[in-house]
């Protein structure tokens, strides 16, 4: 799922704020190894495109085999989180390094996350990738209580063996959430 390239310059001056949250994220994942963050932590109002799927919670796989490239983004982040004035859209090599870390937390938190200006992305939201060279029995994408929002899953399977069943998403309810009891 991850796309590496560079953040959008269209973000224009929602960059400082589109930093912010991204560094926040990666700050979690490294400082409280990837602890469930539950929606108050998330304090981006009007950053994101689209809704997340909360509370986001951390593919543990992932975030262990992608431990060090976090690190190493943290790290060469961590000059403009001290000034905030080196934020700029014209910065090439910033844009490209914030590209890498949302489509790092992208493959972590297994969802998408764009951000308002970029109106050629599919909306934040839950995602789904998986790659399976011969499925013997049951796979399924996206299993949630509730589906609210823009939600996608993508399935690369050569083979499907007799038997084997492959399902994009298994939710109870898909749109809004269920009304309260």
């Amino acid at each position: 799922m991850a796309d590496l390239s560079a953040l959008s310059a269209m973000l224009g001056a929602g960059l400082p704020a589109t930093f912010t949250f991204l560094y926040q994220r990666l700050e979690n994942l490294l400082d409280r190894r990837g602890e469930p963050e539950v929606e108050a932590e998330l304090s981006a109002p009007g950053v994101l495109s689209g809704e997340l799927s909360l509370p986001l919670i951390a593919n543990q796989q992932v975030l262990a085999e992608r431990q060090d490239n976090l690190e190493t983004l943290r790290d060469v982040l961590e000059g403009y989180q001290h000034d905030p004035t080196r934020i700029d859209v014209a910065d090439v090599r910033l844009l490209r390094m914030l590209g890498r870390v949302r489509g790092t937390l992208e493959d972590i938190y297994e969802q998408r996350l764009t951000f308002v200006g970029e109106e050629d992305r599919e909306p934040s939201g839950p995602s789904a990738q998986q790659k399976i060279k011969t499925l013997h029995g049951r796979a399924t994408g996206i299993d949630a209580d509730t589906v609210v929002g823009s939600v996608e899953t993508v399935h690369e399977v050569e083979t499907v063996e007799e038997g084997g069943e492959l399902t994009g998403i298994r939710a109870r309810y898909v749109g809004s959430p269920p009304p309260s009891r």
